[in-house]
Order: structure tokens, then C-alpha cells, then sequence
């Protein structure tokens, strides 16, 4: 033995025997049977604490320092005696047992912090955090507005979750490059749009070839409609006979002219491009009209589709009511009836309240949209079923796989990809939290306006709270225009209206959405939509609520002390109740 390890050795034998105690665990790496290859460096002491210098985790020189630790004169070369053993799996088993949980403990953190999982191991940059208690569920988002002003307008637009805003920062202004170039500056930014794509497509069940990032929610309706339509023609160009009246042709070149079924309740996206592209020819469509409460029924859905019929297209959650049609039941009898026909469904509102999982769903192309999740506007996607079709309604280069021209809007992007992260970790508490919001704010208001029978308060759209977005409340007022109670409100409280209301003269003029549902007019002339979202609070329910209440308190007493000919033309209707 060397002076240097007797002396160490002595000095270990006689240590304080408070601090041995501490010291006599071994290493399991010091239970190893692989002899050492390379010979370990000398042991050093420090005050009551044994320090092991070996290079490439030496089990010889671990062993060794075991054994001077424990008192062993000279050090065996080789120490299994039973105590050292237990002592060792006993020391090793916390170590390993945390490595083993580390990925389950960071995950459970950011939950917590209400952070995008992975995001400490992205494949871009690392991102700046949110600020310390911003951004978790229920609490408010800083500003002067917020301060002054109930937002309860999610279904119109959220605001930037600091979660996704934390995300794309270094994209304003680090990471510039354009992704489609081949230099460095471009690496990272083509990396970080492959990673929302895979985001995207974790949120919708399916492969990251199948999200096609866009511009907004009205672009990917308008590419389904479209896509769907050039199939058919191509597929169906044969010339017909003018006289067969089972088929329906087109005058000009005798063609097949393809037909679209879809809803009397979708939004404008599909129905607006259905009236254009039927006065150019181009299709016919018909429409399924809804049940009281907002939802088509299956059957009628299928039994209008046609053997013209290229697609169908039912949207997953109404904007206006937050009803949920039963798209997986349509879309599975659809395509018994036509198995050529394709089903595409607007997932625009509901995406981010309630699951949306494209296989369920049984659709062939899928519409979501940034700005209803917490991204930023100006970005959407599609998805397309591998084998569906997809037309180019933008012709240039070759991004997106050659489906949509233009540079991508790498920012956004970024932005669309960290949402959907977001909306798969808050899967399954964000709705809970959303729904209690919402039966708080319908019950303070039924309370305030109707008394407790409620009378004089309707909340539109599914009595069956699991056919209906947790976070939606189409509530009508009887005897208030939504219009100027919104008016009244614009400083208070943030909202929508659900009637189309106007001043003058005319009818009242309400919603499609609440005309197909066969909302008594009373109750439609005076329709709120209040939508709830991630950062909505108790206070921002009992502020809101209470602001509605008064002010349509106010002007039900204002149009009420005025004679009958001075009253609104919109109130002078029996039907609206305030006069006989």
C-alpha cells in the first residue's frame, strides 16, 4: 500500500462516528464484475468526507474507497459481504427510482404551470416563460381593458395565451429565416414549422402529412368545398344526354354538375361560397335544416345526399348556440349511401372546449383555427385524409408539400402548434372549468331577469348540456334589442349578439342561425351570445352577469315610460311583450 492510501486509511479509521455513518454506503457501481481498465487517480480526503476521483466510473477504485471507508485494512479488492450489499441497493434504489419518474415529474410541472409539455426539449430555441402566475387556468390576463371591461366574446376571438405568445417570441426577431432556404438562418425556423405540424396533428389523431397550415378558418372551408368539387368534375367529365331528367346538367358544356349537402346552420364560410359557386354553376347544394334546439338530424342528413353528392359538410359545434351535431353518425351514413362522397367538418368552434379527433369524427377533411385557441389570427389548418383530395386555390411555389403556394407565416405557425399543445395537456380540465363559468353566468342572469321560473330569459340551443360547448351561452331577453343592450354594454362587458339587429323601420331582421331553430322572435330580437374562456374567472362571471342584468333592467323601464308611438319599431310588436 502507498504512503498515501495508509494515511488516508488511518484518517478514515479514526472519523468522528457522527459523520461515519453518513459514509459507509457504497456505490452499487462498486458491485460491478467488469474489472477497471483504467487505473483510478489517488484518493483524496476532506473534512469527514471521502472523495473517489476514477476515471470512467472505476469499480476498483470505488471498491477500495468503500473499504477504507468502512475500515478495512488493507482494502480487498472486492467487497460482497452482505451488509455492503444491502447498503448499496438500499442507497442506489432512491436515485433510480427518481431517473426512472423524471420525465413523469417534469410533465406534472408543467401542467401545473400550464406550460406546453416538451417544451424544455423542442426542437427550436428554448422559449421564454410566461410571466410567474400568468397564463394557468381561470386567471386574468394583464391590461388596462381587462381591468375595466368582462371579455366574455372566446367564440368571436381569444386573446394570446402567454404559454403561445412565450413560444413564438423568438421568432419576431431571432429566428427570421425563410424556411424553404437551405442556410442556417433557415434550419431553425423549417424545424419549428415540422414541430407544430407534428402539434397539430397530435391534437387531431393524425399524421403530420395530413395538416395543411392556412390562412384562416375560411380559407380550409373554402379549399374543402373546392377540393371535393374538382374530384367530382374529373371523375365525372363524361358528356350526358340533354333529355336524361334523372341527372342534373349543365346547360353550356353538358356536364355533370356536382352537388353539396351541408346545414341551414353553418357558418357563412360554407354557405356564402355555396350561393357563389352556384350562381357561376358550378355545384347545386341543399341545406338540412336543424331541430328546435340546433341539431340536424342523421337521417335527414343522408337521405339528401345524391349520387351527384362530392361532399358533405356539417360543422362539429354551431358558433352561435355551441349545439354539437352528431357528425360521426352523419358521415357514417352518408357514405353508406354514397361511398364515393366526402365529409368534412368545421371544427372551428369546438376545437380547444371538446375533443376533436378526426378518426371519431370519421371525416375525410377537418377545419381548425388559431385565433378560437388561444393562437394568433391570420392562421388555420386543414386537415386531408391521405387518399382525399385537396385543390390548390393558390398556385406558386412548392411549400406545404406543393398544396399551398407561399412562404409559411413561420410566426403564426409556431403559434397554431404550441395552442394545440396546450389544448391536449388542458384536455381535461379546461372544460370542467369552462362549463362551471357558464351555468354560473346563465344562473345569475336567469335569476336577475326572469326571477327564479325563469320566465322571461330563454337560453337557445340543446337542453342536454353534453350536446352543447361547455363554454357557450346563447342567451334571449325578452323585451331588450340585443343590438343597443350590447351598445349599452360596450364599456362594461364584451360580448356578441346573437339577432342580426338594425334600427329603422324594416322587420326585425334575425339570425339564420336563430330563424332555423324557430326562436320565438321575442325571445331572438333580444339574443346574447356570452362566451366563456380559458382565462374567465368567478369574478368576471358575477361582474358580467351583473352588468347584463342592470342594463337590461334599464331599458326595459326607459322603453316601457314611453307612449306606445314613440316606442321602438322592434318592441311595438305584442310579441315582444311590452304592450298588449
Amino acid at each position: 500500500m502507498s504512503q498515501a492510501v495508509a494515511s488516508h486509511t488511518a484518517v478514515a479509521h479514526n472519523a468522528n462516528a457522527k459523520t461515519s455513518s453518513r459514509h459507509r454506503v457504497a456505490s452499487p457501481l462498486a458491485f460491478r464484475s467488469r474489472p477497471s481498465r483504467v487505473p483510478s487517480r489517488p484518493i483524496k480526503r476532506g473534512p469527514g468526507v471521502l472523495i473517489v476521483h476514477a476515471v470512467g466510473g472505476s469499480h476498483q477504485a470505488l471498491s477500495r474507497a468503500t473499504a477504507v471507508a468502512i475500515g478495512h485494512h488493507p482494502p480487498p479488492k472486492h467487497i460482497f459481504t452482505p451488509t455492503t450489499v444491502i447498503a448499496g441497493v438500499f442507497s442506489a434504489f432512491p436515485i433510480v427510482a427518481l431517473f426512472l419518474r423524471r420525465k413523469e415529474l417534469l410533465e406534472k410541472r408543467d401542467v401545473r404551470r400550464g406550460a406546453p409539455r416538451d417544451q424544455s426539449r423542442s426542437m427550436t430555441p428554448s422559449t421564454v416563460a410566461p410571466p410567474r402566475g400568468v397564463g394557468s387556468i381561470g386567471s386574468r390576463l394583464p391590461g388596462p381593458t381587462h381591468d375595466t371591461c368582462v371579455y366574455l366574446d372566446y367564440n368571436a376571438t381569444t386573446p394570446i395565451f402567454p404559454e403561445v405568445a412565450a413560444a413564438m417570441e423568438p421568432f419576431l426577431w431571432e429566428h427570421f429565416g425563410n424556411p424553404s432556404s437551405g442556410h442556417a438562418f433557415a434550419k431553425p425556423c423549417a424545424n419549428a414549422v415540422a414541430k407544430a405540424r407534428k402539434q397539430v396533428s397530435a391534437m387531431l389523431g393524425c399524421t403530420p402529412d395530413e395538416v395543411v397550415f392556412t390562412s384562416c378558418g375560411s380559407e380550409s372551408d373554402n379549399h374543402a368545398v373546392a377540393s371535393a368539387v374538382d374530384r367530382f368534375n374529373r371523375d365525372n367529365n363524361q358528356m350526358v344526354d340533354d333529355n336524361n331528367q334523372n341527372q342534373k346538367v349543365d346547360d353550356q358544356n353538358q356536364r355533370l354538375i356536382p352537388h353539396v349537402v351541408s346545414t341551414a346552420v353553418e357558418h357563412p364560410a360554407i354557405l356564402e361560397y355555396l350561393r357563389a359557386k352556384e350562381a357561376e354553376k358550378v355545384l347545386t347544394y341543399e341545406l338540412v335544416p336543424v331541430n328546435d334546439e340546433g341539431l340536424v338530424d342523421p337521417q335527414d342528413v343522408a337521405a339528401a345526399v345524391t349520387e351527384r353528392t362530392c361532399l358533405v359538410s356539417v360543422m362539429h359545434a354551431n358558433n352561435e348556440t355551441g349545439a354539437i351535431q352528431p357528425v360521426a353518425e352523419c358521415a357514417q351514413l352518408c357514405k353508406a349511401r354514397n361511398p364515393k362522397v366526402l365529409v368534412h367538418t368545421d371544427a372551428a368552434q369546438s376545437c380547444g372546449k371538446i375533443p376533436v379527433k378526426v378518426n371519431e369524427l370519421c371525416v375525410d377533411m377537418c377545419t381548425i383555427v388559431g385565433h378560437k385557441i388561444g393562437a394568433p389570427k391570420g392562421v388555420a389548418a386543414l386537415y386531408v385524409k391521405k387518399g382525399a383530395p385537396f385543390s390548390k386555390l393558390l398556385h406558386g411555389g412548392g411549400q406545404e408539400g406543393g398544396r399551398r403556394a407561399g412562404t409559411e407565416n413561420v410566426l403564426h405557425v409556431v403559434g397554431l402548434g404550441a395552442a394545440c399543445e396546450l389544448v391536449e395537456a388542458e384536455s381535461k380540465v379546461l372544460p370542467r372549468h369552462l362549463a362551471a363559468m357558464r351555468d354560473e353566468l346563465a344562473r345569475r342572469i336567469e335569476v336577475g331577469l326572469g326571477g327564479i321560473d325563469g320566465s322571461g330569459v330563454r337560453v337557445n340551443g340543446p337542453a342536454d348540456d353534453s350536446k352543447r360547448l361547455p363554454n357557450t351561452l346563447s342567451v334571449g331577453v325578452k323585451g331588450v334589442s340585443a343590438s343597443q343592450l350590447l351598445d349599452a354594454l360596450k364599456d362594461d362587458v364584451a360580448a356578441s349578439a346573437g339577432a342580426a339587429c338594425h334600427t329603422g323601420d324594416a322587420a326585425a331582421s334575425v339570425s339564420a342561425v336563430l330563424t332555423a331553430m324557430n326562436v320565438p322572435e321575442e325571445y331572438a330580437i333580444g339574443t346574447l351570445r356570452l362566451s366563456v374562456g380559458r382565462h374567465t374567472g368567478p369574478a368576471d362571471v358575477e361582474r358580467g352577469a351583473a352588468c347584463v342584468v342592470n342594463a337590461a333592467i334599464a331599458q326595459r323601464e326607459e322603453i316601457a315610460a314611453l307612449p306606445e308611438g314613440e316606442r321602438p319599431w322592434w318592441c311595438v310588436r305584442k310579441a315582444v311583450g311590452l304592450v298588449d
